[in-house]
């Protein structure tokens, strides 16, 4: 049996395959190394997906492309906790930019962005990923993804200067206070995760001219700092995007796109079923 992998800094997809067999699919919180330690990523995974590890001994390679995996330490951090409930299998560990990167572009050359909880963006050479300088998390950088929108959505609902229809509505379903959000923001764990869980207000007010305005500014913000200061030749290659608000919000994301020259390839939201379907093919 192979397991693959894909997490987030919200959620992880789990898919595994066996031949023969229908595949079986598991979800998990996000397991970012950045936030999270070896024992507590055990501990997620046992509590989680005690139904996967029951397969354990099944199992023979795992494969796992994750938000915050991209040096060989944080590598080993997720490394090490899948062997401890897993023991018997082979485990590799990559980047989510990777997994993007094969479930978008295959084997040929291309820009591959994440707009979801957080964003970042990679050039793929078709076999490799080349990272851009981005990537910089949600207190310096995400720019476009949903943590961006939620702190906009947070600062101005706190400032007062959300239109007051909407700020009625924001108020009925969240009833936030001030102190609610420096405490979720700058006292617990995944603040980025808190953040990004209020972008989904954005498609209850979506035909609105401050939603128009905000997706607007998000995007064009992403598509300044990340694809062109990235990659000058970016109008050379097809850029695809990956993650939740990319896929809610393609139409939006596609307008910004064509005003300034980026070629859109694919948009999907999770690329966990043509993840495993490259894996697989890769052999």
């Amino acid at each position: 049996m192979i397991l693959v992998a894909d997490s987030g800094s919200s959620k992880t997809d789990w898919l595994l395959s066996a031949p023969g067999q229908e595949n079986k699919a598991f979800k998990s919180a996000g397991l970012n190394p950045y936030f999270l330690t070896e024992k507590e990523i055990v501990k997620i995974l046992q509590e989680q997906v005690p139904d996967m590890i029951a397969l354990g001994d099944e199992i023979t390679e795992i494969y796992f492309f994750g938000a915050g995996c991209s040096s060989p330490d944080r590598h080993e951090i997720v490394s090490n906790a899948i062997s401890t409930v897993i023991p018997a299998a082979y485990v590799s560990v990559d980047s989510d930019l990777l997994a993007s990167a094969y479930a978008t572009c295959g084997h040929e050359k291309g820009i591959c962005c994440v707009l979801g909880t957080g964003s970042n963006i990679s050039f793929f050479d078709g076999e490799d990923i080349h990272d851009g300088q981005h990537g910089l998390g949600y207190a310096l950088g995400d720019e476009g993804s949903g943590t961006w929108f939620g702190k906009a959505l947070v600062t101005d609902y706190l400032y007062g200067v959300m239109p007051d229809d909407i700020n009625t509505k924001f108020k009925k379903n969240y009833n936030l206070t001030k102190e609610d959000v420096i405490i979720n923001v700058y006292q617990k764990a995944r603040a980025n995760s808190y953040l990004a869980s209020f972008s989904k207000f954005l498609s209850e007010i979506r035909d609105t001219d401050y939603t128009q305005n905000l997706l607007q500014r998000g995007f064009q913000e992403f598509v300044d700092t990340n694809i062109k200061a990235s990659y000058p030749q970016y109008d050379k290659f097809k850029c695809h995007f990956v993650g939740s608000i990319a896929y809610v919000f393609a139409d939006e994301l596609k307008a910004v796109c064509e005003q300034n020259g980026v070629h859109v390839g694919k948009i999907i939201r999770q690329p966990i079923v043509d993840l495993l379907e490259f894996i697989l093919k890769r052999g």
